[in-house]
């Protein structure tokens, strides 16, 4: 069956009789027809044949409306409720019933478009709370998929530069001339050479995983309040199954595309503080190229030359390589820090941002804690405070090692700890600026009383013990943090240009 031979069962789907008398709306996709009517989704496999996936006959998309529901519903198991026929009937096509099935769908419970998470990028809806859930969901979800060491590493990430290249050069003219599309594949393939043993390694490790494979963000939603992926890549097992930060790298390349910079450094430092993944930072300007060619050999191919030429512009740009730097910022309780910290680190690195190493997070990873739940006193012992001013140098040189900037974002109310960080910046002959935020105390009272689901467990007592410190000789350069953050964070960004 074809999709001429297809179109049948479109008009069945597409009539309100189908549903009760309910009005139907149609999304068309590359690979698929989505049919909406009352609380249900039916959506049909169409007869297309792809170098990457093959619908051209019932029976194989039999196959893949039953794969689909059984790989969605380990992330969206609400949302997914069962494959049900297209059958002939005596009178007719009917759903689910005793004829001859001549086609398949997949039934999902259907849910407001506005809580699609590209729409609240849109509406700007994507808070920090909501992005720091979503990268704890996406990395337990990783933790849980299945190990697919038979795929990714290297051999994998070349079948996607092979996919990207053959695809560009058949569809990328006019808007992106056959040369330029020849020189980002000589960039992807020697960035691939230079961190080819890196992805054999994590290959090796189980970093390799049957991942989402499609995790942009019109494939997240708001569902009961919780941050829910559904529609992941079910049709190729060679191009889900891959390493987790070449999956996350869609959504940061996404986040990054749609100009929600800060939204993406959130995702990408919360997924790190809460996973074991920074080995694999070296590959992830890598990954973001990867992904944007994607998007823009898929643009190219639906003829759309306008967004394909934007997404191959932002794949060149990730490639381009930009030397890594070091910036402290130091602080009371309340200063700001942390949101400074994060909205900094999208504004002073491309691919994706930089990583934002937190004491309190660090803290509570040391004490097998997730960030927002609390620690005893005992814990911000000087020795236990040792622990962590140590435990930051080292995960800073190992994360600028990779080429990725880092913000070391702790109190550094000692003149020990500040030299700790310049020292560190002069061994790895890289830019190095030392911040301190500064408000008047009321500032900071207010802002520690209206602190709620936060990392830091410094109260009103601690902020006061804080205020009577001596910080001896200070050379790092004072910034009013009393405006907003985004203020202060531009304020920043010129002292360290």
């Amino acid at each position: 069956m074809d999709e001429e031979a297809q179109r049948e069962a479109v008009a069945f789907l597409s009539d309100p009789k189908t549903h009760g008398g309910a009005t139907v709306e149609t999304i068309t996709t590359h690979a698929s027809r989505i049919f909406m009517a009352g609380d249900r989704v039916y959506k049909l496999k169409r007869a297309v044949q792809y170098s990457y996936l093959d619908f051209s006959t019932p029976e194989l998309r039999r196959k893949s409306c039953e794969e689909e529901l059984r790989l969605n519903r380990r992330t969206a198991p609400s949302l997914y409720l069962e494959v049900q026929p297209i059958t002939r009937e005596a009178t007719g096509l009917a759903l689910n019933g005793k004829g001859e099935a001549v086609d398949w769908a997949v039934v999902m419970l259907r849910f407001p478009q506005e809580a699609l998470f590209s729409r609240l990028a849109e509406s700007g809806g994507l808070t920090p709370n909501l992005m720091r859930r979503l990268a704890d969901n996406i990395a337990a979800f990783h933790r849980s998929a299945e190990v697919t060491p038979d795929f990714g590493g290297r051999v994998g990430i070349d079948q996607v530069i092979d996919i990207n290249d053959n695809s560009l050069r058949r569809d990328g003219p006019p808007h992106i001339p056959v040369a330029e599309a020849e020189a980002l594949t000589n960039d992807a393939r020697k960035a691939a050479n230079d961190v080819s043993s890196l992805l054999e390694r994590r290959r090796i490790a189980g970093k390799v995983r049957r991942c989402h494979g499609d995790l942009h963000l019109g494939n997240i939603a708001l569902i009961d309040g919780a941050p829910t992926l559904f529609d992941c890549l079910e049709f190729n097992p060679s191009l889900a199954s891959i390493d987790v930060l070449y999956d996350l790298a869609f959504l940061l390349m996404d986040l990054k595309h749609r100009e929600r910079a800060t939204e993406a450094a959130i995702v990408f430092n919360r997924y790190l503080d809460v996973s074991e993944e920074s080995d694999g930072i070296a590959a992830l300007p890598l990954f973001l190229s990867l992904r944007a060619w994607v998007r823009a050999h898929v643009a190219a191919t639906a003829g759309d030359g306008e967004t394909a030429r934007s997404y191959f512009d932002d794949a060149r740009n990730f490639l381009e390589f930009q030397p890594p730097r070091l910036v402290a910022i130091g602080g009371f309780s309340g200063t700001g820090k942390s949101t400074v910290a994060v909205i900094l680190a999208s504004l002073i690195d491309i691919a994706p941002a930089a990583r934002v190493l937190r004491s309190d997070v660090i803290r509570k990873r040391q004490h097998g804690l997730a960030p927002e739940e609390r620690l005893s006193t005992d814990a911000y012992g000087p020795e236990a405070t040792r622990r962590v001013y140590d435990a930051l140098e080292r995960e800073a040189r190992a994360t600028i090692e990779t080429g990725c900037s880092v913000i070391i974002d702790a109190v550094s109310a000692r003149p020990e700890e500040r030299a700790t960080f310049e020292a560190l910046a002069q061994k790895l002959n890289v830019p190095y600026d030392g911040i301190w935020l500064e408000a008047p105390p009321e500032i900071l009272r207010q802002r520690i009383r209206a602190r709620k689901d936060d990392a830091s467990d410094a109260d009103l007592a601690v902020l006061e013990k804080q205020l009577g410190y001596d910080l001896g000789p200070m050379d790092w350069i004072r910034i009013d943090a009393s405006p907003k953050p985004e203020v202060v964070a531009y304020s920043v960004l010129t002292k360290i240009s």
